[in-house]
């Protein structure tokens, strides 16, 4: 009796085993009964019935990377490149997951090789770098289309290294440094160039402020001459109005013409000191019919004024 109990207690564990079904979280049982899709357990403690179901598959719910294996790509300009990623998917159907395909982590990754194969060649070499994010979202557009009967959501798609072959790694660096070169001719240039110009915008501000200090040199110059002019021709008839004065008093003009004969005598006398030619007048032996004359003279500008 002791081993028929034990061996019901033991059966009665076995079932009930089998009956109890517990799944994790973010996981998904997919259950068949006698062979034929019955359900999807949810997370948590599910029931199904022994010897008639079974959990065919186990998938999980979370988000998966797939490494996509190093291939050779074609560009548009016929240069091969070796090409590696990574793509991020997620189950959202389990059911399809299980019966759409028989491997859809492989089937993914053939498809994200020929879709980058493909967008590769659309391209040149020198744009591969700078367009990465386009060709991103163009293999992630195409594979989820094609997983959505799979059961499968592409999230996105990485490139992770685009290596060109050795040869062209070369020139592509000979472009660069030749690149460069021409920048730093060019920035030279461009520096001598405001360099010439800062030169000759000096030498402008130079020549105009010379002339203009030139200008006011000359204008202050002219205005002390007229000054000076002005103050001459005040000094010469103060003078002459003193003199003019002074011979209407008594003795003036005696004081005249003693003051035109020492004239007279003293101009005659420095002629011939600087000439060995003279010229004398007729009446030169009567030096006081010249006085005389040159009175006349004086006193004819006398009654004038």
């Amino acid at each position: 009796m002791g081993y028929v109990f034990l061996t019901l207690a033991f059966l009665a564990l076995v079932v009930v085993f089998a009956t109890v079904k517990v799944v994790p979280q973010q996981t998904a049982y997919v259950v068949e009964r006698l062979g034929k899709f019955f359900a999807v357990l949810q997370p948590g403690v599910n029931f199904i019935i022994p010897f008639f179901d079974r959990v065919a598959y186990k998938h999980s719910l979370k988000e998966t990377a797939l490494d996509i294996p190093e291939q050779i790509c074609i560009t548009r300009d016929n240069v091969q490149v070796r090409v590696d990623g990574v793509i991020f998917i997620q189950i959202i159907d389990p059911m399809k997951a299980s019966y759409g395909i028989s491997d859809y982590k492989f089937a993914v990754s053939q498809l994200s090789q020929t879709t980058m194969r493909s967008e590769m060649g659309k391209i040149e070499l020198d744009k591969t770098f700078e367009e990465r994010t386009t060709i991103n979202q163009a293999v992630v557009h195409s594979i989820d289309e094609a997983a959505i009967g799979w059961g499968v959501k592409v999230l996105r798609y990485e490139i992770k290294n685009i290596t060109p072959p050795q040869t062209v790694l070369n020139a592509m660096e000979k472009q660069m440094q030749a690149e460069r070169e021409k920048r730093a001719v060019i920035l030279e240039s461009e520096g001598q160039k405001q360099s010439a110009i800062n030169i000759a915008e000096g030498q402008k501000q130079k020549v105009v402020l010379e002339s203009e200090g030139i200008r006011l040199r000359q204008i202050n110059e002219a205005s002390g001459q007229a000054e000076a002019i002005k103050s001459i021709a005040d000094a010469t008839a103060e003078s002459i109005r003193k003199i003019a004065v002074a011979i209407q008093e008594d003795g003036g003009m005696n004081a005249v013409q003693l003051r035109v004969a020492e004239q007279v005598v003293s101009q005659f006398g420095n002629l011939a000191r600087t000439n060995n030619t003279l010229i004398l007048p007729a009446n030169f032996g009567d030096l006081s019919s010249i006085i005389s004359t040159a009175m006349t003279v004086v006193k004819q500008q006398e009654k004038t004024v």
